[in-house]
């Protein structure tokens, strides 16, 4: 009812009015909005006197009345409000019109519906508290918030500045940043973002939030703690650990909260029994530590003592030190891998329902005694390259779901023909429907350790709109007409098209073939079963094309280097896990050139069609924009790198790639290895973003050294590239004089959608985090005697902090605190052969180490990049996620086998092709083009694949950062 909205927006705000009016736009629900107000039998004028709520009540039941008789009373129209005086005014006016509380909606007409009654009596038992807390508290705990106007107009003035709070994951009481969203006054000339120092000037602020800041005078300005922490015990922070005053201020007002579902743990017995007053108010413990105790009220708390729940903040009022809020559902026990992944995708904000019945009725029908066919309306309409080209696909082992291939030929002019062709998804996927509402809401396919969430259903994204080989199939193709000897690009053209893969190759086949290995023959499997001679023809011709491919992409390469495309590093691990999801193994993998030759061509395509769209809709294209870093966040890359005795020149893209190119240590590789993932970590986040709502000049992609680029080549697994590929169809459809109203988003519904997609990716990689830190504890944990060695890894020393160091391992790419200064105040020690113990002494940090000194005058100094012996212990906490800590054993290097790093440390030369400072996107690649096994039983129940046990993982240093403070914000 369109004054039911009105009325929640005049009552509870616009946030929760923008709430209602999405869900009810979601076409999933089934819901519509009628306008009451503006039908002639169903309107009411307002009565002289007569208050809003009333007017609004009086309307819902008059329109309510009239829809009842519009259905000639074939169907009874229950109204519901918490409103008694019109539940005792209208309940039994009109027959077969319910006016009823909602509790007795729930009680009359979802009597069973147990979960919902629980709901509803967790939320009635919030309310109340809260009522009666705020009766009771006169007292102040916070400062009251301004209202909205002043604080506009004091951020239009400049006197307030806007940004979104985030909170210290590693000082989470004390220490909270709010990230610029745009200067405030230009007098104050702000360059950094502001801290905000302790609880109070937090200001009932919770991470996330989009808030109002005042800067404090410059005499309380403050720095933020260099030390290392840990947020269970340290409340204030040591003496002399602060960095240079930075400015620093207080929250006056919270602009938009985001806060959403907590996966939360009830306290112990005896912390339950310690918090007093009534044993059902209870102040249960957010998994985040960036997240405050959250109070709420139950009569379940000893019965759920080993679980992890869910509950929701319903108000912080300013009279009480923590949100109040309620409890909504159980996730499982403590411990539990299902639990635990459960707690992992809410936290994240990730719902994976089962696809819907109606969304699978979307679905052509594809069997193996009915496989899916072209349409012979459809096959007139393409263009037919399955006789005229020699496609094929080149991915990891077992992968199923294909959705690039590629082709090179020689024309008859004696040119080149280089071809990039991609799944059509959107042919399968119409506009608006149930699949593609879906899709849009989930934005990205979710790929955590062990399983993945599809965007799409496995009909499409394993089988019809798959690439494989020996079959037809729709695809979207680009192609180059390429000069035979310089490969300038003569011509380029955009086609829907039909294709036949003709060979279905893994990567290690593709590049025996590239490097002459004949032994890999034998596992191609399109060319068994033939004649020596046909088969001998058919190899040529396949070697041909991999040599020719990695040859243009070769050239490609080169010509973004010699633009200031960077280079950046990663260790691209297997998690190998068994049958029942345990794993039992960490190895790395070799990279390939060919990987670089796939990529390559990929950023070419995704590149091309950027032009494009962005040429045909200037004001309404998706792109992708990577935005020059900040230069302070190159500081601490400068000062690493002048330890070594390197300069880093960071003025633009091009001399910060010729200056790590120089960065080199014959002696130590991984000096370069550490200093890429530094420059890495300074970076800022690519985004997608309208062509309509910024400059063109702000377009450019910095890491990759492109003037436009965007997402094309992934649509089953991105929504953004399925977006891409209705705006490429529109722009081909735009030169005929076709009508393209169906394809094209409006500049500000394609921003919003680029902020949700955006968001969503962001959760992705998070929640893909997460999972594999999840595991890594699972694998270092479960040790024994036999397995204890794999606990004993080298380490090298990449930051010095008061108390303690970062150490990269690269053995399995993690990077973690290790202390030379332990809570008991006792100092390191190394004794005669190198191992170390714990005695009395001080530290005296300088910049580029920090040499530990005990009271008999024994002294040890750590240098940055040194090697040293570290032991991998995993933390563990009832309420939170295990964590990885490191131990220094020994300050020598890791003494192992002469093979140990050739086995163990393979570095990926990745060029940023997905992401400069978000790295699991090459994960998520990886993952989703390994092998997905639909595990029958599975798959009936949530129409969801999950992956196989090998797991791919592509990851620079930043991404694994455990304990580094610095990175808070950034990550």
């Amino acid at each position: 009812m369109q004054t039911a909205c009105q009325a929640v927006q005049h009552q509870k705000g616009r946030r929760q009015y923008n709430q209602l009016r999405n869900l009810v736009k979601d076409a999933r629900h089934d819901c519509i909005v009628f306008a009451n107000e503006f039908h002639q039998h169903s309107y009411l004028p307002r009565e002289k006197g007569e208050s809003m709520e009333k007017w609004q009540t009086r309307s819902i039941y008059n329109a309510a009345v009239w829809y009842y008789n519009h259905c000639l009373g074939q169907m009874p129209v229950v109204m519901v409000t918490e409103d008694e005086d019109a539940i005792s005014q209208y309940g039994n006016e009109t027959e077969g019109v319910f006016v009823i509380s909602f509790k007795n909606y729930l009680d009359n007409f979802w009597p069973d519906l147990k979960a919902a009654h629980e709901l509803f009596d967790s939320i009635l038992q919030a309310q109340r508290e809260r009522e009666s807390e705020s009766q009771e508290n006169n007292g102040k705990e916070y400062p009251e918030h301004l209202p909205v106007e002043i604080l506009e107009a004091g951020i239009k003035s400049g006197r307030y500045i806007q940004g979104i709070l985030h909170v210290s994951k590693h000082r989470a009481q004390l220490e909270a940043l709010v990230r610029l969203q745009g200067f405030g006054s230009k007098e104050t000339e702000l360059q950094s973002d502001i801290l905000i120092y302790g609880a109070r000037a937090r200001n009932r602020a919770i991470h996330g939030d989009v808030v109002a800041v005042e800067l404090l005078p410059l005499q309380e300005w403050k720095g933020r703690t260099v030390a290392l922490c840990e947020n269970e015990t340290e409340d204030k922070a040591p003496a002399d650990t602060a960095s240079d005053p930075m400015p620093t201020g207080k929250v006056v007002g919270i602009i938009q909260k985001n806060w959403r579902d907590y996966v939360v743990t009830f306290p112990s017995k005896e912390d339950s029994q310690s918090q007093g007053r009534s044993a059902q108010k209870i102040l249960v413990i957010p998994l985040d530590y960036r997240i405050p105790k959250i109070r709420i009220s139950t009569q379940q708390a000893e019965a759920l003592q080993d679980y992890r729940v869910v509950v929701h903040i319903d108000s912080w009022e300013s009279t009480s030190v923590y949100p109040n809020g309620h409890f909504v559902r159980v996730l499982g026990r403590i411990g539990d891998l299902e639990g635990e992944i459960a707690a992992i995708l809410v936290e994240n904000s990730i719902c994976v329902a089962p696809f819907s019945e109606i969304q699978m009725s979307e679905m052509p029908v594809s069997s193996s005694k009915n496989p899916w066919k072209v349409n012979p309306e459809e096959e007139k309409k393409r263009l037919d390259l399955r006789d005229t080209h020699l496609i094929f696909s080149i991915d990891p082992q077992g992968c199923e779901d294909v959705d690039d291939a590629l082709s090179v030929r020689t024309l008859p002019n004696g040119n080149l023909e280089l071809g990039v062709h991609i799944a059509d998804v959107t042919h399968f996927v119409a506009a608006n429907s149930y699949t593609d509402v879906e899709a849009r809401a989930r934005a990205t396919t979710y790929y955590l350790v062990d399983r993945r969430y599809d965007m799409l259903p496995s009909v499409l994204s394993a089988d019809i709109c798959s690439l494989l080989s020996g079959v037809d199939r729709y695809a979207v193709s680009v192609l180059w007409e390429l000069e035979k000897e310089s490969y300038d690009m003569l011509r380029v053209c955009y086609n829907k098209t039909i294709i036949r893969s003709a060979y279905k190759l893994v990567y290690e086949a593709a590049q025996g073939l590239l490097d002459g290995d004949t032994n890999v023959v034998g596992d191609i499997l399109e060319l068994k079963n033939l004649d020596e001679r046909t088969r001998q023809k058919k190899l040529a011709e396949l070697v041909w094309a991999i040599s020719k491919l990695t040859d243009i992409a070769r050239h490609l390469r080169a010509k973004r280097d010699s633009c200031g495309a960077l280079e950046l590093e990663g260790v691209e691990i297997q998690v190998q896990l068994d049958d029942k999801h345990k794993i039992y193994g960490l190895i790395p993998k070799q990279p390939l050139e060919v990987q670089d030759t796939v990529a390559e061509c990929m950023i070419l395509a995704n590149h091309w069609v950027a032009k494009k769209i962005s040429e045909n809709f200037p004001h309404q294209a998706l792109l992708r924009q990577h935005p020059p870093p900040r230069q302070e966040f190159f500081t601490r890359l400068r000062e690493c790198a002048s330890a070594k005795g390197f300069s880093i020149d960071t003025r633009s893209n091009k001399t910060l790639a010729e200056s790590l190119d120089k960065a080199n240590d014959p002696l130590d590789p991984i000096v370069n290895k550490l200093l890429r993932s530094m420059a890495t970590q300074a970076m800022s986040n690519a985004l997608y973003f309208s062509t309509g709502s910024c400059p063109e000049k702000e377009f450019h992609h910095y890491g990759l050294a492109l003037e436009k680029y965007t997402h094309f080549t992934s649509p089953i697994r991105r929504y953004a590239d399925i977006v891409v590929h209705r705006l490429l169809t529109a722009a081909t459809l735009n030169e005929t004089k076709g009508d393209v109203k169906d394809y094209v988003f409006s500049n500000k519904d394609l921003q919003e959608l680029c902020r949700h997609i955006n968001n969503r990716k962001r959760a992705a990689q998070r929640a893909q985090k997460q999972s594999t830190k999840l595991f890594w504890c699972m694998y270092f944990k479960d040790t024994t005697t036999e397995t204890e060695e794999r606990c004993i890894a080298d380490g090298v020393i990449y930051s010095i902090r008061t108390n303690g160091v970062l150490v990269f391992v690269p053995r399995y790419g993690i990077k973690g605190a290790a202390y030379v200064k332990n809570k008991e105040g006792l100092v390191i020690s190394c004794q005669g052969d190198r191992s170390c113990e714990w005695k009395p002494g001080s530290l005296h940090r300088f910049q580029n180490k920090i040499t530990s000194t005990t009271t008999t005058g024994e002294s040890v100094t750590l240098s940055l990049f040194d090697h040293i012996t570290v032991k991998i212990h995993v933390q563990t906490s009832r309420c939170h996620a295990d964590t990885i800590k490191l131990e220094i054993i020994r300050n020598t290097p890791y003494q192992t086998s002469d093979t140990e790093v050739s086995q163990h440390f393979h570095v990926v030369k990745s060029d940023l092709a997905e992401e400069v400072s978000q790295s699991a996107e090459a994960a998520q690649h990886a993952q989703e083009k390994a092998g997905v096994e639909v595990i029958d039983e599975d798959y009936r129940e949530y129409c969801q694949t999950k992956g196989a046990s090998l797991y791919q993982l592509l990851e620079e240093i930043k991404d694994l950062a455990l304990l580094d403070v610095s990175a808070d914000i950034r990550t």
